[in-house]
């Protein structure tokens, strides 16, 4: 199992209606989260579709096969000497790594004979020049880990899924650390990957900043996933640490976590008023496996991490996830898809009767027909319960039907 690559569905769902449209493909995410495990995929399907191999080519600048150019003039004439005749399936793989890489990426762009597909790390790969120039032309995939449903997959489907969950729940799931054995080896490699993307994203665009004070800030905001927060309460919380930051440094801090898809933010969405609100927010993390590795496997607060894991699961299936407000209550996730809003409330268990109480009331409390769902751990309890559906988390996400409803547009 560890040889093989891992199907991921809706991520070559993405590329094969996006295939031979004259726009750019970008497909961004957090480092190691299988960009180019899916590439070879589509690659492959490519393959078995009938495309001559004469007319893919693939380069992954992080490779050490094969030196290609780094020049962008040079790797431009590198490409065009090695297409064939008709449509080319052109790959560059973490393609920031070339100088100026924005001018290969407008040239090839603009050849009939080329259809696309480009790589990166972080978020700052789309800002900038390369955003100037492509702007109408280019589609973005943004990848995360292995959903669940993947991830059982990778772990061979062995045992009993809920056991799985809980290994989910603490190692995350990045493609490698799936294929892991024991804690050891996954806070290994999870802590280097961190490690590459300090080194290699971090401290070369941010060679003034405080790596002590980032590792601090990002075991932070690890340690409190779901928690409505500011940046001067974070400030406040690391200062008492004996951690003295400032609350625009922890803006700074925030966004280079977010630019690196180590952190998402989630804005507020008043249901009554209808709108954004501007102040007070919450942060998840991009891989629950560096909540375990920042933190340790004795990491507690199962039910943050299941929100945690919730809400990655809810952005690969629709195109929007905020947290609601309703008068004084709180909705966990408001996530909109083609057919408009549906909302989910998160628990370890609801079991008890009043906690039950408190986590139905918000969904009741909104006045509309939509759909609205509890998820918990609980494997008794479930269904309908005025009106809103119970359903158990693991469950949940093994269900992969909501692939076919167009739930993302």
């Amino acid at each position: 199992m560890k040889n093989e690559l891992i199907d991921r569905p809706l991520y070559l769902s993405w590329l094969d209606r996006w295939r031979d449209r004259d726009v750019i493909k970008v497909t961004t995410g957090l480092r190691r989260c299988g960009k180019s495990s899916v590439f070879e995929l589509f690659r492959r399907r490519l393959l078995a579709q009938g495309v001559s191999e004469k007319n893919i080519l693939s380069i992954n600048f992080e490779s050490l096969d094969e030196d290609y150019p780094l020049d962008a003039r040079e790797l431009y004439r590198y490409v065009v000497q090695r297409l064939g005749a008709g449509t080319n399936y052109v790959f560059l793989d973490e393609v920031q790594h070339v100088e100026e890489f924005e001018r290969v990426v407008d040239g090839l762009a603009v050849r009939d004979d080329v259809d696309l597909y480009i790589t990166g790390s972080n978020a700052f790969f789309l800002s900038g020049e390369l955003a100037t120039l492509l702007t109408g032309r280019y589609v973005e995939l943004r990848m995360l880990p292995f959903s669940f449903a993947e991830y059982y997959v990778a772990w061979g489907k062995k045992g009993n899924p809920d056991d799985a969950f809980d290994r989910y729940l603490t190692y995350g799931g990045m493609p490698f650390a799936a294929t892991l054995e024991d804690a050891q080896t996954v806070a290994d490699y999870l802590g280097g990957v961190f490690n590459t993307i300090i080194l290699e994203d971090v401290a070369r665009r941010h060679p003034r900043m405080d790596m002590r004070a980032f590792r601090d800030l990002s075991s932070f905001v690890a340690d409190n996933v779901g928690n409505i927060t500011s940046r001067k309460r974070i400030a406040s919380g690391l200062t008492a640490a004996g951690t003295r930051i400032s609350p625009l440094s922890v803006g700074a801090y925030l966004d280079t976590l977010m630019e690196n898809y180590l952190v998402f933010k989630v804005s507020r969405y008043d249901l009554r008023g209808r709108e954004y609100l501007e102040t007070l927010e919450k942060y998840y993390l991009g891989d629950l496996g560096f909540r375990f590795w920042l933190l340790g496997k004795e990491q507690g607060d199962l039910g943050r991490r299941l929100e945690n894991a919730v809400y990655l699961e809810l952005l690969r299936r629709y195109r929007t996830v905020s947290v609601g407000k309703v008068g004084t209550a709180e909705v966990d996730f408001v996530a909109v898809g083609d057919d408009g809003p549906e909302y989910f409330q998160v628990s370890q268990t609801v079991l008890d009767e009043s906690t039950r109480r408190r986590e139905f009331a918000p969904l009741e409390a909104i006045a509309d027909n939509y759909p609205k769902t509890v998820l918990t751990l609980d494997r008794v309890g479930v269904g309908d319960y005025r009106g809103v559906r119970h359903a158990n988390a693991v469950e949940w996400m093994l269900d992969e039907s909501w692939m076919g409803a167009g739930h993302r547009g």
